[in-house]
C-alpha cells in the first residue's frame, strides 16, 4: 500500500495499493493477555485484516532511557499474525515519557502566559526543541531497527494527530528556532524589518537575536506579517519533526508504507512538504463530535465536508479513526450512531476518498482520560450492535474493495482550499469575515443538498476535471494562479471570485493598488472602490469587543427590525440580504452587471459581474456567501454552467458520490437520514453491496446505503 509513483500532490491523486486496510486501532497494553487470543479471533471475525499499535506507548518500548522493551508488543503482534491481522505500528512521540520529562523540563510547551506544560496529559512536550527531536529519533530509530524484518508489520503513523492538543509554544527554544527560521527565510534583519512593517510601533529589530515571538494580547496584538511568519514556522518545525522520523523509517525498510492521521489540523501545512513526506495522509473521523455547530445538513454534511477538504491536501487517503459508538472526553462528549448509522458514516468515508479504514476503537479503556469512549466492544467484553455492524462492513468491503480502489471522486464543483497562508493569513486579521474554509464551506453545502458533485482543490491542481472552481476571498493570491484560471476559463470553466481575494501580499501587508490587484483585476474586469463589514444575516451588528475578530454580536438598543442596518442586492430575479460585507465594484467595459446593490447609499451599484473569458467566464462576487446567496448562485450556475445533480430529483437527506476511473464508475447513494426513502429513475447498474440490478426504483432502509456500478 505505498504511492510508488510518486505523483505529484492533488485532489485527485488515488492511492497505489491493491489491499483495503479495514481494522481498528487496539491496545493490547490496557487489558491482561489472557483477553488477547480472544480479541484477535473476533477481529478476524469482522473481518479486520489490520490494527494500529503504540502511538502512545514509548514508556513500554523504552521504560528507562537507552534500555528497550519491546517483548509485550512482540506478543502481541504475534498473536495477531496467528489470526491473519497484520500490524502498523506508530512513531509514540505523542507521549513522552516521564523520565525524559523529568530530566528536561525544558523540553515542555510553554503557553502564550508563560506557564509550562506539565507530564500527565498528550503532547506535552514542544516538537521544535532540538532535545525532543534527538530523543523522538533515538525511540524511532530503536523501534525500525526491531521490526525491520517483522513480515507481520506493514507500515507506520508517525506521531498521532501532530498538534491537535497544542501546536504552539512560547518557549525559549521555540524562540531560538523561530530566529533562525528568520534569518534562512529573510537573510538580512532590513528584509524582516519591511516584512513585518517595522517603522509601525517601533516594532523593528537590529539583529536577529532580538526577534521574540508573537505572543498573544501583550498587551495588543502584533503585525500581522509576523503572525504569519509564527505559524509558518510552526507549520515548518511540525514538518521536520515528522521528517526527521520518515528518514529513518524509509532507511530501514522501504517497502513500508508512511502516513499520518489527521486531527483539528492546527498549524500543519500540508502542501508545504508534509504530505510529500508521506505515502498517504490519513484523516480521523468523528461525525457526531460537532454535530450541534451544523444547524443546517447536519453531521452528514460535515463529515462530507471534513473529509473533501482532507481529500484537497493530497488524494484519496485513508481513515485511521472512525467513530463507532459514544465518545468522550471529560470536557465534551459525542452523540451515539444509531443502528445502521456506523455503517453509513464508513460508506460515507469511502465514497469521499477513503482507501483504508480502522474503526476507534476495538475496546474501550477501563482508565484514563477516555474512559467513556467507546469501541466496537463495550466495557463488559460483550460483542453486540457494533460488532454486527463491523461484520457486515468488513463482508462488504471485501466484496467491493477490487472496484473501488484506485478510483478517484469526481468533482465538478471546486472551491479553493489545501492552501495554509490564506487561511492563516485571515486569522491574523479577521475584521469580523468568516474564513475562507467557513466561506467554501456554504457553497459546499448548497452543492451537498442538491447531489452536485463537489470538493476542494488547490489551485495548482489539474482544474480542468472541473466545471466551476470557487476562490473564497483568498487574500493573497499568486499571479501564475491568475494564469491557470485564465486557462480554465478560456476552456470553457467558470470562475468565481469571492470579495477580497488578492487583497494583501505574501508579507500579509494590504497592496497599494486597488483590489484585486492588477492581474486579477485583468481577469474579472473589476476593480474595488471600497469596502466594508456587515453583520451576519442572523446577527446583530455590534462586535463584542472582549473577543476581537471572533464574530459574536450583541445587541444594541438600535439593533431591531427597523432600525437594524442592513444591505440587500438583487441577483437571479432574488432579493438577498447581505452577510459579512460588501463591495463597491468599478466594471470595466467588457464586465457585465449580473448583481446589483438595491438599498441605501450602495443602492445602483455593482455587487456581482461576469466577464466572458475564451469559451467560458469569470464571476467576482463583491460580498460573502450566505446560505440564500450560495443556494441562489447553484442554481443559477445549474443553467449558466451546465451542472447538474449526479440523480435528478434526489429526496431530502441523500449523501450521492461518485468515484471513477477509467472503465469504473461507482455512485454511492446513501441515506443520511433514519427512516425509509425511495429513488426514483437512478441511473441503472449493479449495486455491488447486494448483487441486485437498479433500474427504475432504488429502496433505501433508514441509513441505508447503496454503490451501484454504473453501465457504460
Amino acid at each position: 500500500m505505498k504511492n510508488t509513483a510518486n505523483k505529484p500532490l492533488s485532489a485527485w491523486r488515488p492511492i497505489t495499493t491493491d489491499t483495503f486496510v479495514y481494522g481498528v486501532p487496539h491496545y493490547p497494553e490496557h487489558v491482561d493477555e489472557s483477553y488477547w487470543d480472544r480479541d484477535a479471533a473476533r477481529m478476524a471475525e469482522c473481518g479486520f485484516n489490520t490494527v494500529r499499535l503504540g502511538e502512545f506507548a514509548w514508556h513500554l518500548f523504552e521504560p528507562i532511557e537507552g534500555r528497550y522493551d519491546f517483548g509485550l508488543f512482540d506478543r502481541a503482534i504475534e498473536g495477531l499474525a496467528a489470526h491473519g491481522i497484520q500490524t502498523i505500528l506508530c512513531t509514540p512521540t505523542a507521549t513522552p515519557p516521564r523520565w525524559l520529562t523529568a530530566k528536561y523540563p525544558e523540553i515542555l510547551r510553554v503557553d502564550g502566559q508563560g506557564r509550562r506544560m506539565h507530564h500527565g496529559s498528550r503532547q506535552h512536550a514542544d516538537t521544535a526543541h532540538p532535545l525532543f527531536r534527538a530523543y523522538s529519533c533515538q525511540i524511532t530509530e530503536a523501534m525500525a531497527t526491531h521490526y525491520r524484518d517483522n513480515p507481520h508489520v506493514i507500515g507506520w503513523q508517525t506521531d498521532n494527530e501532530l498538534n491537535t492538543s497544542m501546536s504552539v509554544s512560547y518557549s525559549a527554544a521555540s524562540e531560538a528556532e523561530f530566529q533562525i527560521f528568520c534569518e534562512h527565510k529573510y537573510g538580512t534583519i532590513e528584509a524582516l524589518n519591511a516584512a513585518w512593517g517595522g517603522n509601525f510601533w517601533a516594532t523593528a529589530y537590529r539583529s536577529f537575536d532580538q526577534v521574540v515571538l508573537p505572543r498573544p494580547n501583550a498587551p495588543v496584538h502584533c503585525s500581522p506579517g509576523h503572525v504569519q511568519d509564527y505559524h509558518r514556522f510552526l507549520a515548518f518545525a511540525t514538518m521536520r519533526f515528522q521528517r526527521d522520523q520518515v528518514e529513518i523509517l524509509r532507511r530501514m525498510n522501504p517497502d513500508w508504507f508512511v502516513f499520518h492521521n489527521m486531527g483539528r489540523l492546527a498549524d500543519v501545512d500540508f502542501r508545504g512538504g508534509f504530505a510529500d513526506d508521506l505515502d498517504f495522509v490519513g484523516y480521523d473521523v468523528y461525525p457526531l463530535l460537532h454535530e450541534e455547530k451544523w444547524r443546517t445538513g447536519g453531521h452528514a454534511h460535515q463529515q462530507a465536508s471534513f473529509l473533501d477538504k482532507c481529500r484537497g491536501f493530497a488524494g484519496n487517503f485513508i481513515v485511521p479513526e472512525q467513530q463507532s459508538g459514544f465518545g468522550s472526553q471529560v470536557v465534551f462528549s459525542t452523540l451515539v450512531p444509531e443502528p445502521g448509522e456506523m455503517r453509513r458514516m464508513a460508506f460515507s468515508s469511502l465514497a469521499h476518498g477513503a482507501d483504508g479504514l480502522m474503526f476507534f476503537r476495538w475496546r474501550p479503556a477501563h482508565f484514563g482520560a477516555e474512559i467513556y469512549w467507546m469501541g466496537i466492544l463495550d466495557h463488559d467484553d460483550i460483542p453486540r450492535r457494533r460488532f454486527d455492524e463491523a461484520k457486515q462492513i468488513g463482508q462488504e468491503i471485501q466484496a467491493l474493495a477490487p472496484a473501488l480502489l484506485g478510483t478517484a471522486v469526481r468533482i465538478d464543483v471546486g472551491i479553493a482550499g489545501a492552501d495554509f497562508d490564506n487561511e492563516i493569513a485571515h486569522e491574523t486579521y479577521p475584521i469580523g469575515f468568516p474564513s475562507p474554509q467557513d466561506d467554501g464551506t456554504l457553497l459546499h453545502r448548497a452543492c451537498f443538498m442538491r447531489g452536485i458533485a463537489t470538493g476542494f482543490a488547490h489551485p495548482e491542481d489539474t482544474l480542468e476535471r472541473l466545471k466551476i472552481f470557487y476562490v473564497p476571498h483568498w487574500l493573497m493570491f499568486d499571479d501564475d494562479w491568475v494564469a491557470r484560471l485564465a486557462r480554465f476559463a478560456e476552456n470553457g470553466g467558470t470562475v468565481i471570485i469571492g470579495a477580497r481575494t488578492g487583497s494583501r501580499d505574501r508579507h500579509n501587508h494590504v497592496i497599494r493598488t486597488s483590489a484585486p490587484g492588477p492581474a486579477l483585476s485583468a481577469l474579472t474586469g473589476v476593480t474595488v472602490e471600497e469596502f466594508g463589514r456587515l453583520a451576519a444575516p442572523d446577527q446583530g451588528e455590534m462586535m463584542d469587543r472582549d473577543r476581537p475578530g471572533a464574530g459574536h454580536y450583541v445587541e444594541t438598543a438600535r439593533d431591531t427590525e427597523s432600525g437594524r442596518r442592513r444591505y440587500h442586492f438583487t441577483f437571479a430575479g432574488r432579493e438577498l440580504t447581505a452577510g459579512h460585507g460588501y463591495e463597491i465594484l468599478e466594471p470595466a467595459v467588457d464586465a457585465e452587471v449580473i448583481g446589483t446593490w438595491s438599498n441605501r447609499f450602495l443602492a445602483g451599484r455593482a455587487a456581482i459581474t461576469r466577464r466572458r473569458v475564451g469559451s467560458g467566464q469569470v464571476i467576482y462576487l463583491g460580498t460573502y456567501l450566505t446560505d440564500d446567496l450560495a443556494e441562489a448562485l447553484v442554481d443559477w450556475l445549474a443553467a449558466e454552467a451546465d451542472i447538474a445533480p449526479l440523480v435528478e430529483g434526489l429526496p431530502t437527506g441523500i449523501d450521492a458520490t461518485l468515484r471513477e476511473a477509467e472503465g469504473r464508475r461507482l455512485l454511492f447513494l446513501l441515506n443520511t437520514e433514519h427512516t425509509p426513502t425511495r429513488i426514483t429513475n437512478p441511473p441503472t447498474g449493479t449495486d455491488l453491496l447486494t448483487g441486485a440490478t437498479v433500474e427504475d426504483t432504488l429502496a433505501l432502509n433508514g441509513y441505508g446505503c447503496a454503490v451501484i456500478r454504473l453501465r457504460d
